[in-house]
């Protein structure tokens, strides 16, 4: 089998993958490597394009993630070193031939920081954007998932969530994909509510799908955690028509993982591959 190109990948040059020196660190390098290792023929550096903070709890995270937290506990991501991301992108070209190294950016929030990412790349340069929906304001702040969860009942926080989905898409041209739109899924509290049962919440999953699909733009296929073969369904019964694959790997070994399986899977409901691994699948 052929696998298509992993499009959603993370180096050291995002903040979140605890940086070169780390022992199981996304640098660029060693994921390029290990692409060649694996057969993979092409893979896409989504690095994270983040500029506003958010609230959390600090006990939440990694510890190498901790010193970014303030006194007001708001993690504040540091700004994507461009330059340095690119003279990597280029050094590796340089190391393996055989692999195709597209640029990208993982965007966090579109909808609301696309005036001032213009101040730091023009993304229309970049081979493919990635829209992330990571945060949602209340109160004039930020919160990811799991301090949500700790703010609202489970239910609501899935709800509005997936409301601001159809925000994102009207409210930002700058991405191509939309990334992990089950994002909130991650961390759902199943201590507390049990398994998460998404036929609870498909009106909310379609609407935000066919806000997507009316926009031409393609959902990814986020497989580096579990496999949700109710996405691809849907989506191509809310008439999307392009499918991306990221394992959203922030170290080398998860490059590309689950690519089989996925791979199968959007087939059974008929999305097929482009020219090229780098290409969108379609149907």
């Amino acid at each position: 089998m052929t696998l298509p190109a992993d499009t959603h990948v993370h180096s050291e040059y995002s903040w979140d993958t605890g940086g070169p020196d780390s022992p199981a660190a996304g640098t660029m390098e060693r994921t390029c490597a290990r692409a060649a290792r694996i057969g993979l023929s092409a893979v896409v550096f989504t690095e994270h394009l983040d500029f506003v903070g958010w609230q959390v709890d600090p006990t939440d995270l990694a510890g190498h993630l901790q010193r970014l937290v303030g006194p007001d506990q708001t993690l504040v991501p540091p700004p994507l070193e461009v330059d340095g991301y690119l003279e990597s992108i280029e050094r590796c070209r340089r190391s393996f031939r055989d692999l195709r190294i597209l640029t990208g950016v993982e965007f966090g929030q579109p909808h609301l920081d696309e005036e001032v990412a213009s101040h730091v790349l023009d993304v229309s340069k970049l081979d493919r954007v990635n829209g992330s929906l990571h945060t949602l304001v209340v109160d004039g702040r930020r919160h990811e998932p799991p301090t949500l969860y700790g703010m609202w009942p489970a239910d609501k926080v899935i709800w509005e969530y997936l409301a601001e989905v159809p925000r994102m898409v009207d409210g930002s041209d700058a991405f191509e994909v939309l990334t992990h739109i089950d994002y909130a899924v991650r961390y759902w509290p199943r201590e507390v509510n049990g398994p998460f049962e998404p036929r609870r919440f498909e009106d909310g999953f379609r609407q935000a799908m066919r806000a997507l699909a009316g926009s031409g733009r393609a959902l990814e296929m986020n497989v580096g955690g579990q496999l949700r073969p109710w996405i691809p369904q849907w989506w191509s019964e809310e008439g999307g028509r392009a499918i991306t694959f990221g394992s959203d790997a922030h170290e080398p070994r998860a490059l590309a993982n689950n690519f089989p399986e996925a791979v199968a899977m959007v087939e059974h409901f008929g999305f097929r591959p482009g020219r090229r691994p780098a290409d969108v699948w379609t149907r």
